[in-house]
């Protein structure tokens, strides 16, 4: 029996849940948390709302089957090791093929390596960084784990996420999240798992070249990063799940002659706050004084989700992360890129988010489906400059963006960019119709969300990564239009945005691919 509005205050033990039921469903003895939600709307009587499953009797674990194929292909290669990739391949393996994936970047033990490096000394790895390597951009970050897309397969995500690790509330959570340190600690398990059930798996590899003839798939020329040996390996199936920031490889797609276009996407800063002024904006100044000082409230970091219609361009925020940092995240030498990360407890002092605005075909398009990266790339280049051309981001307060101005100083916030900032005009970065789009949505999201345009709130530049420019088109067997057993796949190549709608899509090309092996020739799959 499934029983919803249980409620809880914050603070109160989720043991009371059984007795809550058992006044709904007498002798009950069994519950199964099935969603958990924080009402904040008023600030007076704040409460966790719970759905659950009630029984008399034990409650037996959802258990879930894979159909095996019937026969083996020659070779499933997966470029890359995000969620759409990693997901991709423990898919497979539950079905009896077992891929190799390849990933240019390293484990996730000399990306973190690399990255204090990088914050440090500003020695940029462009094949091992904050975008690349094992888990993909997406660890990164603050590990978020709510989607707006409907698919089925969301559910197998979270659950797989839990088998290999993250907490067990990312099962019912209304906005799920890991966290960056425990993301890295579930990628790290799936890598294992992959090994261990007769996949393969090889970091520094990036995918080279692709042969292609009458249409199918032959090999993939891969290259080792650190010694630039080359090998051919014959294959039947490539999985693209490379990610929104392998340029270089949509480049060599492009050479190719593999059908791609162009896509719309959104640039802008990132913008922090006081962790404690977003408390005190969503949960009232009473209970965010209670939630500083007594951790038992068990209230969470708050966040926020905002979108603006005030200026030319629709704005709005985008990967919010409470408690946490805004991350260094160039993967071209001379760019400056941002992204935003959490840790599972979300306790740092700063509250971080992208303030994003619309980018339009017509901004960019001159007939060449790479021209947004030309746009891309252009920002991230200038912020280099802006930032002293060593890595360091422009930086600027709220109020001296609002009124046209360089800033000179920092007010009550503080940058938390690790690679270092120079006070800038973040205005003479982006373009106008960007920069005007941004100032007026600060304006307008501070209506909803009070001191959302304070004058000391800062603007870290640029965020250009939010999705990627280009789409490489797929068919109904989710193959590429240009060659079969070629299945474009996830973030990278215009299919999905974040960790679980990619993590999806990487189950979605996995089923394509076991049931082109099974006894049906060709398949569609929804």
């Amino acid at each position: 029996m499934r029983i919803d509005d249980l409620r809880l205050s914050p603070g109160e033990s989720e043991d009371k849940l059984l007795a809550l039921a058992a006044k709904k469903l007498r002798g009950c003895k069994h519950i199964r948390i099935l969603k958990k939600s924080l009402d904040a709307r008023d600030k007076s009587n704040i409460r966790w709302l719970y759905s659950v499953e009630a029984d008399r009797k034990p409650i037996p674990q959802l258990a879930r089957t894979y159909p095996a194929v019937t026969r083996t292909p020659a070779r499933v290669v997966i470029a890359g090791s995000g969620p759409a990739g990693l997901f991709c391949a423990v898919r497979l393996l539950r079905s009896g093929i077992r891929p190799l994936v390849v990933e240019r970047g390293g484990t996730v033990e000399e990306r973190a390596a690399q990255n204090e490096r990088f914050f440090r000394e500003h020695i940029l790895d462009e094949d091992c960084n904050v975008q690349f390597g094992e888990g993909g951009a997406g660890t990164f970050s603050d590990g978020k784990l709510n989607t707006q897309t409907r698919d089925a397969r969301n559910r197998e995500v979270l659950d797989t996420f839990v088998e290999f690790g993250a907490p067990p509330e990312v099962a019912y959570l209304n906005k799920p999240h890991v966290g960056s340190d425990r993301l890295r600690v579930v990628v790290c398990a799936m890598r294992r798992y992959i090994l261990e059930n007769g996949g393969e798996v090889r970091f520094h590899c990036r995918l080279e070249d692709v042969d292609v003839r009458g249409g199918d798939l032959r090999a993939v020329t891969l290259r080792d990063v650190r010694t630039g040996q080359t090998e051919r390996v014959e294959a039947s199936e490539l999985v693209l799940a490379v990610g929104h920031s392998a340029r270089d490889t949509f480049q060599m797609l492009h050479e190719r002659g593999f059908a791609m276009q162009a896509r719309e996407f959104a640039v802008g800063v990132r913008i922090e706050h006081l962790q404690a002024n977003i408390d005190a904006a969503q949960y009232g100044a009473a209970n965010a004084a209670s939630r500083a000082g007594d951790i038992k409230t068990r209230l969470p970091a708050a966040d926020y989700k905002l979108v603006s219609h005030a200026g030319e361009r629709t704005a709005f925020t985008f990967c919010m992360c409470p408690g946490g940092f805004v991350m260094p995240a160039a993967s071209e030498a001379g760019g400056v890129v941002t992204n935003g990360m959490s840790n599972y407890a979300r306790d740092a002092a700063n509250a971080n988010s992208a303030l994003l605005a619309q980018v339009r075909l017509s901004d960019f398009d001159r007939g060449d489906p790479l021209d947004g990266v030309a746009f891309q790339r252009a920002l991230e280049r200038a912020a280099f400059r802006a930032g002293g051309e060593s890595y360091a981001a422009p930086v600027q307060r709220a109020e001296d963006f609002l009124r046209g101005r360089a800033s000179t100083r920092f007010g009550e916030v503080l940058p938390s960019y690790a690679a270092g900032v120079a006070p800038s005009d973040l205005g003479a970065i982006l373009p106008p119709y960007i920069a005007d789009s941004l100032r007026a949505a600060i304006t307008d999201m501070d209506r909803r969300l009070r001191g959302f345009a304070s004058p000391d709130a800062l603007l870290t530049g640029v965020e250009t990564r939010f999705s990627s420019p280009v789409r490489i088109l797929r068919g109904a067997t989710l193959e590429s239009v240009t060659a079969r057993g070629v299945y474009p796949c996830g973030e990278g190549c215009g299919y999905s945005g974040g960790i679980t709608s990619s993590a999806a899509d990487g189950i979605r090309v996995a089923e394509a691919i076991c049931a082109k092996y099974t006894d049906r020739s060709a398949v569609h799959i929804e």
